[in-house]
């Protein structure tokens, strides 16, 4: 119906209205606009764009065929004999760290002693240009959401995703802030920074805090240094009165207590409580309570992350690989999540965006509604990717499992699951006799947290079905 009322648009405006009303209610009965956050009232101007759009995007999401094994593929080979000549005590030769996906090729074979990258060389000039066009793409949708540029914006860094893109991220934050790094010419390092002029940047300045992870406080304490250095020269530029947030000094870099990693809430995750949603935003804030000063000291600083956090009212996090997403992994929803939990816990309350990265001369900004759902169904209830889950047994049930309850973190202490999206996984596992059969058969223990999970949720009130077989199968399960 898109491509057709894209045809009829400005051609035959009767066709064109009819299409209009049938699009709405596609996308009202599919549950698309909920997940869009469009409402009732929002003109054709807005609506059909924004679900036409969401639309491409799940026709070009892309997901793995079951999982890697280790010694199979393309670097198959490489990836044994790297293996054995550890074992066997013997030097295995060095390679570059990084993604085949963010056109490195280098990084290939596998197998091989990987290395990360000369922290004083981040973010390279192409990360830099790259990390602009992310600033942008965030603020066009915040300005689309909410008609006005952030207050506050609180940035999740990973170590990880810095080595692999070497550095777009913090680029991005230092674009926002209106700081660009300066390099050395003939060594390519970061040697320091310049100020952009507020009549350059033509908009305010984005009041930044970091909030990094372990990995990246260990390897990238000079980036910290350095956006620290920057919020010191924006403090002395009074001139700019309401345009420069930062004349109100204090820690902008927070990360978890020097040996710590992670935030601290894996134990919390399959407790639907308020009191397990409160420890959860305890937890996050006590693994962020360390702030990085510019001389790469760090010291406790509970007061200054919960004084950022309750500034703050929009939070990002950037995704650069492909290969997976974030209900694949405990760590986005501890991160994405946990914030929400935090801010809840302060009185405050954020904008939660994703900002996909994954295709570098495109990059989208999304609601954490909005990614969530665009991978529940491109993804995670898409038969061919549970297919591929049955082809790996004991581990493939094990990950439709941890699927769901990723997405519950995410509606526990987020919010932000509707609750069509749990109808749709319930569809495509337990409610379908193929999958339920298999997993009995290959992972019982995998079936049981499966069926509690979906259990636990209708009893928390985070999940209500629209499908009456579903309530009926709840209620026969209790």
């Amino acid at each position: 119906m898109l491509d057709e009322y894209s045809t009829a648009d400005g051609l035959d405006p009767a066709r064109r209205g009819r299409l209009i009303a049938a699009i709405r209610g596609e996308a009202r009965a599919a549950g698309i606009d909920d997940d869009l956050g469009l409402a009732a009232s929002a003109a054709p101007a807005e609506a059909i764009p924004r679900i036409d759009r969401f639309v491409c995007d799940l026709k070009e999401s892309q997901f793995g065929d079951g999982l890697h094994v280790f010694g199979r593929g393309p670097c198959g080979d490489a990836e044994r004999d790297g293996l054995l000549t550890a074992l066997s005590g013997r030097r295995v030769a060095p390679g570059p760290a990084g993604s085949p996906h963010r056109g490195r090729s280098d990084v290939l074979p596998t197998g091989r002693n990987l290395f990360a990258v000369d922290p004083r060389a981040v973010p390279t000039r192409a990360a830099h240009a790259q990390g602009i066009r992310l600033a942008e793409e965030l603020l066009r949708r915040h300005l689309q959401d909410h008609g006005d540029w952030p207050k506050g914006l609180v940035v999740d860094l990973w170590g990880s995703a810095t080595m692999r893109t070497a550095g777009e991220e913090f680029a991005m934050a230092l674009h926002l802030a209106g700081v660009a790094p300066r390099w050395d010419h003939a060594s390519g390092r970061v040697s320091g920074f310049e100020i952009i002029a507020s009549a350059e940047l033509g908009r305010p300045r984005i009041d930044v805090t970091l909030r990094v992870s372990g990995l990246f406080r260990d390897v990238f304490t000079v980036l910290a240094q350095l956006f620290e250095q920057a919020a010191d020269a924006l403090a002395t530029r009074d001139v700019e009165g309401d345009d420069n947030p930062y004349v109100r000094r204090g820690a902008r870099v927070f990360a978890p207590r020097p040996g710590h990693y992670g935030v601290g809430i894996a134990q919390l995750a399959d407790v639907f409580t308020h009191e397990a949603r409160d420890a959860a935003g305890e937890a996050w804030l006590a693994a962020s309570s360390w702030a990085l000063d510019v001389g790469g000291e760090l010291k406790p600083d509970r007061a200054g992350i919960e004084a950022r956090l309750a500034s703050a009212d929009t939070f990002v996090h950037l995704q650069d690989l492909p290969e997976t997403d974030l209900l694949l992994s405990a760590d986005y929803a501890a991160h994405q999540a946990g914030v929400a939990a935090a801010a809840k816990r302060l009185g405050a309350g954020l904008s939660l965006y994703h900002l996909d990265a994954t295709r570098p001369q495109a990059p989208q900004a999304r609601t954490l509604n909005e990614e969530i759902s665009r991978v529940v169904r491109a993804r995670a209830a898409n038969p061919k990717w549970i297919a591929g889950m049955m082809r790996h047994g004991f581990r493939g049930a094990a990950e439709i499992t941890a699927t769901l309850e990723h997405m519950a973190t995410f509606a526990h202490l987020a919010n932000v699951v509707p609750a069509h999206l749990f109808d749709l996984y319930h569809d495509a596992t337990l409610g379908d006799d193929e999958v339920r059969a298999f997993m009995a058969r290959e992972n019982p223990a995998a079936l049981l947290a499966l069926e509690s999970c979906f259990g636990r949720l209708h009893e928390a009130a985070l999940w209500t079905t629209r499908r009456n077989s579903i309530a009926a199968s709840l209620r026969d399960a209790s």
